[in-house]
């Protein structure tokens, strides 16, 4: 130790005729901080430094010599915050108990050594020592260093990253051998009756049932498509405000039909649930999907229990949370006594393609969809198991209720429109070919003058060039030079009363990257039927 801090250590010392506890003199008590595995400094109220041990500099990158005296905005002093950002001035330990007066406890401190660069980690400890009045005297500060610690948890994060990259590039190959396995068996069936079709060697009830086979077929992969669109997250949602009572109540009778009489549902509803922000369609489908679920885990009969609750998740869960905010959530939870599930199927359960049930009983996408809209619609599920016991799903959705009122019950599922014809002039852009020439063939079989383009730059010669009024535009979302949104806005310059109607299956662009529609869009989904389009059509031109 040197004299400078032997000087400083001597300004600490007790009065005269008192000692140290059971020290029994200031050299032992030197000798008691020279030995800390702890870096110590004692300050003075002006943020001097009295007092430091030989640790603290070896922390630090300093001599003592170079320490004391100075105050905390010396700067051979360069902290950083636990996120390896600069730390502010006001946040070193030192500044932070003058402020406020209190003791600090456990600041992870990131110190960068002045002469290397390199960047040495602490647990930080400091409190204020005062006089008999109350007044400030002194604060002390310990640095501990946990360098080896964080490098250990760093790695740890990075293996756990690889692991979750391994995880996520085996789901990858069992979607992509699943969804070749499907789609080619629907393949088959949709290109031998064309063929058969072609060769004409079909006629009557044979031709017919080959049409509906091909239908059925295209039907089929519609479906997966959705299925694989929910898991990817990157389905078009339409939220509205929903009533998660409501919506859980209306679902009663269909569920029980679904689940059969063998078993024991019930269901509770808390009488306080906020709203959501969620797409009812699919909201409904996540409950479904794990209702039939609950019900295949229970072949010889027994309980399910629905409830829903509003919930707290607070700061504590999110941190063991990484992908949950703190805040209020409707909770929509679903229970049965069935078989359970072992902790590797549950590690499991979401992954595409996996399943328990037996070979053609299940696709195993049920579960992955399921997690995709959740976590789409911004929420959070829970899975919890114990195999002979049951199982329990926790859905976390955000209660939101600053959104707009949610709309009656038939609004969701508008009833049929009659009198689909019409005689105003559409304007069809869609850079695919085939869904062009459909919509336009099937628009004009409903009477309309229907004028097509292939992009969003024909679109604007096209529309300058006829003559009268066009009343509706119908684009795609996505297309080579410009969105159909920007498109709708370039047309409306010239054409602001000018209606629009998009087009949208799967979709990286503003839309769907955000997993939802704005507020208010009118939105026709791929793939659609000749009638979803006339009715999605007339519904648009006969809206103020």
């Amino acid at each position: 130790m040197t004299e400078n801090a032997k000087d400083g250590l001597d300004k600490t010392a007790p009065p005269k005729g008192e000692s140290y506890g059971a020290l029994s003199s200031v050299e032992q008590y030197h000798e008691l901080i020279e030995n800390l595995h702890a870096g110590l400094v004692v300050h003075a109220a002006d943020t001097s430094i009295l007092l430091c041990n030989a640790t603290s500099g070896q922390l630090l990158g300093l001599s003592i010599d170079q320490m004391m005296g100075k105050t905390a905005p010396d700067p051979a002093w360069c902290f950083l915050d636990r996120d390896n950002e600069p730390m502010p001035l006001a946040d070193y330990p030192v500044n932070r108990v003058i402020t406020t007066g209190a003791p600090l406890r456990n600041v992870v401190v990131g110190i960068v050594r002045p002469a290397t660069d390199d960047i040495v980690w602490a647990l930080c400890n400091a409190f204020p020592i005062r006089d008999a009045s109350g007044a400030l005297q002194q604060i002390v500060v310990t640095f501990i260093d946990i360098t080896e610690q964080r490098k250990a948890e760093e790695e740890k994060r990075r293996l756990e990253e690889h692991l979750r990259q391994a995880r996520r590039m085996e789901s990858v190959g069992q979607l992509a051998g699943g969804v070749a396995h499907d789609f080619n068996n629907l393949l088959t069936a949709i290109v031998g009756n064309c063929d058969l079709i072609d060769m004409g060697a079909l006629t009557g009830d044979d031709l017919t049932a080959a049409l509906q086979e091909i239908r059925s077929a295209a039907d089929k992969a519609a479906d997966l498509t959705r299925q694989l669109l929910a898991f990817s997250r990157k389905q078009v949602l339409q939220p509205r405000r929903l009533d998660v009572n409501r919506t859980i109540a209306e679902m009663d009778k269909i569920l029980s039909r679904l689940i059969g009489e063998d078993i024991d549902f019930v269901t509770v509803l808390s009488p306080s649930v906020g709203s959501v922000m969620a797409d009812p369609g699919q909201i409904e489908q996540v409950v479904m999907n794990l209702a039939v679920n609950a019900r295949d885990a229970m072949p010889e009969g027994g309980k399910l229990m629905l409830e829903t609750a509003e919930v707290e998740l607070d700061e504590s869960y999110a941190a063991e949370h990484a992908e949950v905010v703190p805040g209020r959530y409707a909770m929509v939870s679903i229970t049965d006594n069935g078989t359970g599930m072992t902790s590797e199927e549950q590690s499991r359960a979401f992954e595409p393609f996996f399943t328990t049930k037996e070979v053609g009983k299940g696709t195993g996408l049920g579960l992955s969809t399921v997690h995709g809209v959740v976590k789409q619609s911004g929420g959070h599920i829970w899975l919890y198991s114990e195999l002979g016991q049951g199982t329990t799903f926790k859905i976390y959705l955000p209660v939101d209720d600053a959104g707009p009122q949610d709309p009656p019950v038939a609004a969701a599922s508008p009833s049929p429109v009659t009198g689909l014809e019409g005689s105003e002039t559409i304007l069809v852009v869609e850079d695919e070919p085939a869904v062009r020439t459909l919509a336009c063939r099937i628009l004009r079989r409903y009477g309309y003058d229907v004028h097509g383009a292939a992009d969003p730059a024909e679109a604007i010669r096209v529309c300058a060039g006829i003559p009268g009024p066009v009343h509706l535009l119908l684009t795609d979302v996505v297309m080579p030079g410009a969105s159909g949104v920007q498109l709708a806005e370039e047309l409306a310059l010239h054409r602001p009363a000018l209606k629009r109607l998009y087009m949208s299956g799967y979709t990286d662009n503003a839309i769907v990257h955000h997993g939802v529609l704005e507020r208010g869009t009118a939105l026709l989904e791929k793939p659609f039927t000749a009638l979803a389009l006339a009715q999605r059509v007339r519904q648009v031109l006969d809206s103020d």
